[in-house]
């Protein structure tokens, strides 16, 4: 990315006010690491676990999982991040055009807390990879004491690099890009010669329904990401292409997920208690020699560390966006004490880490979707978002609508909301209408809250906002097509 005023040293000073054209610099292929970085989470070796112990899937059917998960969810996030060029904004922030400047403080408010739980389970998977180093290499054994400390440091060390901003952000996950790539060869070297494959590929083969579950499964992790995605591609130039940016969504992601998912459904094979452990990241130290654990763990804390970096960075734009008049880096720090404290209780209380991390990830995935459908549906009505607009959030802003909501959104977003969680079942909560229906028995309930609340946003009434035609210097942002359109008309 090309230095700015507002990105060159160290601290980026820019919160969710558009980005001039001028300043608009950066290249779509400087987002394939970005994606990569997102996905380095030792989680995905456990859930690629589940698939073969708690979904009785073989390896290919595993292999099928890992191939069709990211295709489908990291799509959905570079299609969202296609709006990041176009108004040159954060997601949340873009979502004012949307919602009207009070309504989208309601799907705001829930993704920024929904953030507080994808950050805490972060923070704990990488505590955790410190412990087992610690075991690994000193022979330090676990405590409460030593698990706080642990949790602390890895907090502080997310805080530091997203507090900085987009390009410390970006450099991380260049070099984190290179490092993973080359241990992770390394790694499935190790278990292509030292793993029974006779026993991997004697497993039988699940059902079809498990087949889509485990599919549900993965994708809803990429769910979380999908608001952020403008947050990545807002100093994109409009003639960005925006097929390069759906491209490097899937690409990185994908030669991550899938690698990850099929190590996961090996390493069950010999840990089949894996999918059940209330640690998930010491299983490493006993299915892997020490020389390739150690460098491995360290890697994936690293990952691990970028993840919560870019979930906090793009958290510090959804609480500006909510109202807190502090800057980017100020706003960050709220999200961090929160996940240390969850975190804590999640360490000291949960028995089953992975138990606790589906049902919450499905749950999360419901939260994110409900603002993806109505979100993405406008996307294929609006070309151009006003900057002064998005920045007014008195009654003269052009988003204010009527009172302040778009009613249609704000509609369709509860109603998308409310109907996903009733199809949805977890260990933590189950829908009335979850029992004996495709949706609730595969798992999709994101899915489902996608489609209704998208669906209910077209077919709505909208209130008529003023064209912006002709008032590109005025603020207005949108690509070079030959379509004109009325934005939110």
């Amino acid at each position: 990315m090309s230095k700015t005023a507002e990105t060159e040293g160290a601290l980026e000073t820019r919160g969710i006010e558009q980005v001039p054209d001028h300043e608009r610099t950066a290249r779509t292929r400087e987002l394939f690491p970005t994606w990569v970085g997102a996905n380095i989470s030792v989680l995905l070796l456990t859930m690629g676990a589940s698939l073969v112990v708690a979904y009785h899937l073989n390896i290919w059917q595993a292999l099928l999982v890992a191939i069709v998960a990211p295709v489908v969810s990291y799509g959905l996030v570079g299609l969202i991040g296609i709006a990041g060029k176009r108004g040159g904004a954060p997601g949340m922030a873009l979502s004012r055009a949307v919602f009207g400047q009070r309504g989208n403080l309601l799907p705001g408010s829930l993704i920024w807390v929904a953030r507080w739980g994808w950050e805490t389970i972060n923070a704990v998977t990488g505590a955790y990879a410190m412990l087992t180093i610690l075991d690994i290499v000193f022979g330090i054994g676990a405590n409460s004491v030593l698990d706080m400390v642990m949790l602390l440091a890895f907090v502080v060390a997310t805080f530091a690099i997203s507090g900085l901003g987009i390009t410390a952000v970006q450099k991380c996950n260049k070099y984190a890009t290179y490092l993973f790539g080359a241990f992770s060869v390394l790694v499935l070297g190790y278990l292509a010669v030292h793993t029974d494959w006779s026993k991997v590929l004697d497993h039988s083969a699940g059902s079809t329904a498990a087949v889509i579950t485990g599919i549900g499964m993965i994708a809803a992790g990429g769910v979380s990401w999908i608001p952020s995605a403008p947050d990545f591609t807002r100093y994109l130039p409009r003639t960005a292409s925006s097929r390069a940016i759906v491209g490097t969504a899937v690409g990185g992601a994908g030669v991550v997920v899938l690698p990850m998912v099929l190590m996961g459904a090996v390493m069950a094979v010999a840990t089949p208690d894996l999918a059940s452990a209330a640690d998930p990241v010491s299983f490493l130290g006993e299915i892997l020699p020490t020389w390739i654990a150690v460098p491995y763990l360290l890697i994936a804390l690293i990952g691990m560390l970028l993840i919560n970096a870019m979930s906090m960075y793009s958290a510090g734009f959804t609480a500006q966006t909510l109202g807190f008049k502090v800057p980017r880096h100020w706003a960050v720090s709220v999200n961090a004490v929160i996940s240390l404290v969850f975190g804590g209780v999640l360490m000291l209380v949960a028995t089953s880490f992975m138990g606790s991390f589906i049902a919450f990830l499905s749950l999360l995935a419901v939260a994110f979707s409900a603002w993806v459908g109505v979100f993405g549906a406008d996307m294929l009505r609006r070309t151009e978002y006003d900057g002064a607009a998005m920045a007014d959030t008195s009654r003269t802003s052009a988003y204010w609508y009527r009172g302040g909501f778009s009613p249609a959104s704000v509609a369709a977003w509860a109603v998308g909301l409310v109907a996903g969680l009733l199809f949805t079942r977890s260990d933590w909560f189950t829908g009335p209408l979850a029992a004996n229906n495709v949706i609730g028995e595969y798992g999709l309930g994101w899915v489902a809250t996608i489609v209704i609340s998208g669906l209910l946003y077209l077919v709505l009434p909208k209130p008529a906002v003023r064209s912006l035609a002709g008032e590109k210097g005025a603020g207005a942002v949108s690509d070079d097509t030959p379509e004109r359109v009325t934005a939110g008309a």
